[in-house]
């Protein structure tokens, strides 16, 4: 049998520029055909994961934290906020004047300024990242704008943080919800997130396991920020690709390159889960 793969997307199968290296296609789809079985794994919401990455070609998703778990197209497990949390949420941070956008499995919905602000934000994050400049609308291409923003079919809320408090002060009014940062690490945060209390991708491996009537002891996970380390608790092996935190790093039992120097190919070598000639490099 062969082993099953957890793959993050942002900083790990992709770059921060969203681009997805060629070396990266063709790993996942060599390790699928060597026997393996790849699960992209990610924060993001369904209808953030694009059409280019389900043309790889994987056996299914772990999204939006962990509140969603699809396989071979069947869902495993999905829960979100109810439309009650949701609106909650929504008033809170126009409340504070943070900007956020709503993830759902039908579409991400924008707060009414966000654009703006969020154009600021990743001009900050190009230069501390040293890539190329994007706007919102680069980053996000099909975000849906000035639509209603009370909905019942929310998985998660991300929002722009205008310093630590708001992640900070969020936590504490709803702690009944789950919470994380992303972006950058601690107080350098870029974003807040709120979610579906008791969530993790732990929890969601340890369902898609039962399902797939898979073993621990068979599974490796992919990932580059702190938000990944809930999916290397729950698998056997851990890879930290690139620039990751340092808490992963320590937690990991290989440290690969970046998405961005072919990373992810080269750790599926050193593993032996695809051959050399399997990739270009």
């Amino acid at each position: 049998m062969g082993n099953i793969l957890f793959v993050d997307i942002g900083g790990t199968l992709i770059d921060y520029t969203n681009r997805l290296p060629h070396s990266a296609v063709e790993a996942l789809r060599a390790a699928r055909a060597n026997g393996h079985k790849v699960y992209l794994s990610t924060g993001r919401s369904i209808a953030e994961v694009t059409q280019e990455l389900w043309n790889i070609g994987v056996d299914g998703l772990i999204g939006a934290q962990g509140a969603y778990v699809e396989s071979h197209q069947q869902v495993v497990y999905h829960r979100g906020l109810s439309g009650e949390e949701n609106r909650q949420v929504v008033d809170w941070l126009k409340q504070r004047g943070c900007e956020f956008y709503l993830e759902s499995n039908n579409g991400l919905y924008a707060s009414p300024n966000f654009e703006e602000e969020g154009d600021a934000l990743l001009r900050r994050m190009a230069e501390e990242k040293g890539i190329d400049e994007m706007t919102t609308r680069d980053f996000y291409p099909n975000m849906i704008w000035n639509e209603n923003l009370y909905r019942d079919d929310v998985n998660k809320i991300s929002y722009i943080l205008n310093t630590y408090d708001d992640f900070e002060d969020t936590r504490s009014h709803f702690p009944d919800l789950e919470h994380s940062t992303w972006g950058n690490f601690g107080e350098d945060a870029l974003f807040g997130s709120v979610g579906v209390g008791g969530v993790s991708k732990h929890e969601a491996v340890n369902r898609l396991l039962k399902f797939l009537n898979a073993r621990r002891e068979d599974t490796i996970a992919f990932g580059d920020s702190a938000r990944d380390l809930s999916l290397f608790e729950a698998s056997a092996r851990g890879v930290a690709v690139g620039r990751a935190s340092v808490a992963l790093t320590e937690a990991a039992d290989l440290v690969t390159e970046s998405a961005d120097n072919d990373g992810l190919a080269k750790a599926f070598i050193e593993l032996g889960l695809i051959e050399k000639d399997q990739v270009r490099l």
